[in-house]
């Protein structure tokens, strides 16, 4: 989801009235078959959603303001505290580089424009955390929270954002994949079948109470044409789990650490079934009981599918000094040990 470029003035025009079109279908078509998303979280989403603004100031000039340019998207958790992808945040300086602003100015639903100071990012993740100025923060009274409890395919979802830095626009889909992979990011993401354009980057992908299930990251690009924008449906956001870990480290000021079983894997078959087991070990598992070639079976009760499942369940559900349950087969029988979980920083 990159910056915004201006559009000429034909596109605009036909854009207006395919957002018209489309308005007017989606009204017929709602009062045809009701939605389950209540008008509360429709209207709270709406509400807490913010436009996060290009920074536009002509250092030569600096008694003339800059241009009003949406580049992407947030969303206001409370306390005046915004959430965004970080690359939405980032600045490019020829002599410098890339670079996450200090400050930045958002746009509220009521076009409210507001300065708000970074509190924290993560350079593991593309999630970033800024304050609104105190004095303005009585300007954002509504709150969300990130959802608790696993996303599933199929789960119904909407977004609130920004796309071409046009909105607030609405758009609604379903969740596909929950655990795919983009080189962008060293976790997981959800993937969602969701209109989503340059500019949505850092939006909330909501459930149908208005709950936060993840932040918007990426969506693949179809066409390759350099410099221009982008849209599909094919959109993959930072799951809310996980993001909430980076906004509670951020917000607590504690360095950001994820927990370390002190595996590593291969894959086995396990009958007809193909398992991970363990090609070798170290601490704290080495101590725990854990041996070379166990198969993994399960962790705190949840059963091991893959390598992957396991790396997210430690960095999203654990903490480095808390004891898990892990359940493994060796030779015939199945073992559980008892692992104190090792910090590793991120």
């Amino acid at each position: 989801m990159s910056d915004l470029a201006p559009l000429p003035a034909r596109y605009v025009r036909l854009l207006a009235f395919v957002v018209g079109t489309v308005t007017m279908m989606l009204s017929l078509e709602l009062r045809a078959e009701p939605t389950p998303l209540s008008h509360d979280a429709f209207l709270r989403a709406r509400q807490v959603t913010v436009g996060i603004l290009a920074d536009t100031q002509d250092k030569r000039t600096p008694e003339r303001p800059g241009k009003i340019v949406v580049r992407g998207t947030g969303f206001h958790l409370r306390d005046g505290y915004v959430i965004t992808a970080r690359h939405a945040a980032e600045k490019h300086e020829p002599s410098t580089g890339t670079s996450i602003q200090k400050q930045i100015r958002v746009l509220t639903n009521d076009l409210h424009e507001l300065p708000a100071d970074l509190v924290g990012e993560s350079s593991f993740m593309d999630v970033v955390v800024y304050r609104v100025a105190e004095p303005h923060r009585s300007k954002l009274q509504t709150e969300t929270s990130f959802a608790r409890g696993e996303v599933s395919p199929g789960m119904e979802v909407f977004t609130v954002g920004y796309p071409l830095g046009w909105g607030p626009t609405m758009a609604f889909g379903r969740l596909g994949n929950t655990n795919t992979f983009l080189q962008t990011v060293d976790t997981r993401l959800i993937q969602a079948d969701l209109s989503a354009c340059s500019g949505n980057s850092g939006g909330g992908l909501f459930n149908m109470q208005g709950e936060v299930v993840g932040v918007l990251h990426a969506v693949i690009q179809t066409d390759k044409e350099e410099y221009q924008a982008h849209c599909s449906r094919m959109t993959f956001a930072i799951p809310g789990t996980l993001s909430e870990r980076i906004v509670n480290a951020a917000l607590s000021g504690t360095p950001l650490a994820f927990s370390r079983l002190g595996v590593h894997m291969t894959s086995v078959k396990d009958g007809t079934k193909v398992r991970v087991a363990v090609k070798e070990v170290a601490e704290p598992a080495k101590t725990a009981g854990i041996q070379k070639h166990d198969v993994l079976l399960a962790i705190e009760n949840t059963e091991i599918l893959d390598g992957a499942q396991l790396k997210n369940y430690l960095i999203e559900r654990t903490r480095p000094g808390q004891e898990v349950a892990v359940k493994v087969r060796r030779v015939d029988t199945d073992l559980t040990f008892h692992v104190v979980l090792e910090g590793g920083g991120k």
